[in-house]
């Protein structure tokens, strides 16, 4: 199976569910877990779907093998938490683009003793910290179409530009590595050459000069 940013994502029914938006990686069993769909015509906000529901996946449509009757109960990828600051942190806390105000609030009839310019019965409401959660397995990697390549000799040899997996394991075989200021073609990479992965980096444990003999890549 191969996973690609953008590609559209459709039910059993034929429905159109959104698009791929990045792929989440067991780091030690190099297995595809869950994709990210962004949300579209049926999501209406970015859901974690298990690999496990996917039939087929090419960089052309990726079906699920679910109706979408089914879906509802699917996680959203990321979930928002607000998180009150007591009267001390929000003294002392800068208001950053970090700290907000929950959407839905219902002022105290005395107002809030924090924000003691604001009068009878009318209070701005106190700041919140904002946690962002992502719905994916522990010490899962979610990687993203862009995320830098860097060889063992720490040059930046590429961009993740796709992920293919086997279509009965999950296990992921391959990766895509886009054309950049050392490579002039695209490279398939086998998995077995990432040393380490992150959200925001992929570590190999070849050298760029390993790299300059893979094969030029082809769209089949």
């Amino acid at each position: 199976m191969e996973f690609k940013q953008g590609t559209k994502v459709y039910t059993s029914d034929g429905k159109d569910v959104g698009n791929i938006d990045r792929v989440v990686l067991n780091p030690n069993t190099k297995k595809v877990t869950h994709v990210v769909v962004r949300k579209g015509f049926l999501f209406t906000e970015d859901k974690i779907v298990p690999v496990g529901m996917v039939a087929s996946a090419t960089h052309e449509r990726v079906d699920l093998n679910r109706s979408s009757d089914t879906l509802d109960q699917l996680p959203p990828y990321e979930e928002q938490h607000y998180v009150p600051l007591d009267e001390a942190e929000a003294r002392s806390a800068d208001y950053q683009a970090d700290l907000a105000v929950p959407y839905y609030w219902a002022s105290p009839m005395a107002g809030w003793s924090g924000f003691a310019d604001y009068g009878m019965g009318v209070a701005y409401p106190p700041p919140y910290l904002v946690e962002t959660e992502r719905n994916v397995p522990e010490h899962s990697v979610v990687i993203t179409e862009g995320v830098p390549v860097i060889s063992s000799d720490e040059h930046h040899v590429g961009n993740v530009e796709r992920v293919y997996t086997h279509s009965q394991s999950n296990q992921a075989t391959h990766f895509l590595l886009s054309a950049g200021l050392i490579f002039k073609e695209k490279k398939v990479i086998p998995i077995g050459w990432i040393h380490d992965t992150s959200d925001n980096e992929i570590h190999l444990n070849v050298n760029s000069k390993t790299l300059e003999h893979l094969p030029e890549f082809e769209e089949s």
